[in-house]
């Protein structure tokens, strides 16, 4: 006999025969009602064996199946007014697929009472919360609403290199990594290779990965691992990154509202797509901004994560919106691949997208001409040599380029109101943590 394919519980339909596989959520002995409901990744259904309508056996069952057990459920379902979802499953026949034990190390109910770290210490029980899961379900459409928007836009995913034989940025943030008998470096960001991917002549591209920052960071923005949407195309000016990135990160957000409206209800967070275009924001007017707001910046200085949101209640209050481009930063704190403005050479074409007070991302236009972009290395003090490899290839005719990277978890945060960005991490790093 042919065996039956299997239902999610959402797709669950009165009137059908199905079967419907998950894990024990709780149960209920009434007497002569026993039954139990039943989480898969899309809900909850219950499982209920009236006497009469159920065997003796499969009432024996459910009495003995504890918390978090994983069964599979084959029956008929009904409508039902009091069952989640107004309808039920009238067992036929359970398989008990695994026992979990007893008791559970952490709470994984409506209710969280374990602390975040130990939650993490018990990560895979923790996803099985439904608020967890909505999170990554939320994460999931997100991050498909924008690369549907990128592939519409004539990009092509490429995956670039995570090994990298130099430093890219900061030597004293790179994690070292022995590869046969040297040293290398996992990369902080994939941008020198679209770079060179664009100077190869793909035009358009996005990268979709992990970087790695050795920040000694404890804060509730900051991961050691995280993940970035990184596109890099051929543009005239920076100001063609500002307006790709924003139609990307409202592709993404009208994504969630189509389809994720049953997570959004479950976290209780109500999402709006924002008006583009997103305000902007630019050096030096920023400096007199802040001193307004009470915070005095030098001039060449970039500005701290207090004035970052001075900035975005200024924005709030004065544009109405979350998103902020801050556009034409001081060319002395960025690095020696970020294009200069040639009429005004202290500040670079270098943008971040602020979203309610926390940078999403950095980008801007790149410097393509060889000559200038060698200058610049010997300017910031590095040895030509050590960016040999990249640079070279700029001796080659590369048109003018830019792009920018989006922190994934960072977005989702921010979109969620989650407090802190590790929530937003399947399994986060940071400097105490990489396990499990």
């Amino acid at each position: 006999m042919e065996s039956m394919e299997k239902t999610y519980s959402r797709d669950v339909k009165a009137g059908k025969k199905v079967v419907v596989s998950g894990w024990v959520s709780s149960t209920r002995d009434l007497g002569n009602i026993k039954f139990f409901l039943l989480r898969d990744r899309e809900g909850m259904i219950q499982v209920t064996a009236k006497k009469g309508s159920a065997s003796d056996g499969v009432r024996s069952q459910i009495v003995s199946l504890g918390r978090e057990d994983l069964v599979s459920v084959e029956g008929v379902a009904v409508a039902s007014k009091q069952a989640p979802g107004g309808r039920e499953i009238i067992p036929e026949k359970i398989t008990v697929l695994g026992k979990a034990a007893s008791p559970l190390p952490i709470d994984i109910g409506e209710k969280i009472e374990s602390n975040l770290d130990k939650r993490l210490d018990w990560r895979v029980l923790d996803l099985r919360n439904p608020k967890n899961l909505a999170i990554f379900k939320v994460q999931d459409a997100l991050v498909g609403g924008m690369t549907r928007f990128l592939r519409e836009k004539g990009f092509l995913q490429v995956f670039t290199p995570c090994l990298m034989g130099a430093a890219s940025e900061s030597g004293a943030q790179v994690f070292p990594v022995v590869y046969f008998n040297k040293e290398v470096y996992l990369r902080q960001d994939p941008q020198l290779h679209r770079e060179l991917v664009i100077a190869g002549g793909f035009d358009r591209v996005y990268d979709l990965g992990p970087s790695w920052r050795a920040e000694h960071s404890h804060t509730s923005r900051h991961l050691c691992e995280h993940r970035g949407l990184a596109p890099e195309f051929t543009l005239k000016d920076e100001g063609e990154t500002m307006r790709m990135e924003e139609e990307m990160v409202v592709a993404g957000v009208k994504a969630v509202k189509m389809d994720c409206k049953e997570e959004l209800s479950l976290l209780g967070v109500k999402v709006s797509v924002p008006e583009t275009p997103f305000p902007e924001l630019r050096f030096p007017k920023i400096y007199d901004i802040l001193e307004k707001l009470g915070k005095k910046i030098p001039r060449g200085k970039e500005y701290d994560t207090e004035s970052e949101k001075l900035l975005a209640d200024w924005v709030k209050k004065k544009k109405g919106s979350d998103f902020f481009f801050v556009n034409r930063f001081p060319y002395k704190e960025k690095p020696f691949y970020v294009m200069r403005v040639d009429d005004e050479p202290e500040w670079a074409r270098s943008v971040d997208l602020v979203y309610k007070g926390l940078e999403l991302s950095s980008g801007g236009q790149r410097e393509h001409r060889y000559d200038k972009l060698i200058k610049q290395v010997k300017e910031k003090g590095m040895n030509p040599k050590s960016v040999e490899w990249f640079t070279k290839f700029f001796k080659y005719a590369v048109p003018p380029l830019g792009g920018f990277c989006v922190g994934v978890e960072r977005l989702t945060m921010q979109l969620l109101d989650i407090k802190n960005v590790r929530e937003a991490a399947l399994f986060p790093r940071t400097p105490e943590r990489c396990f499990p």
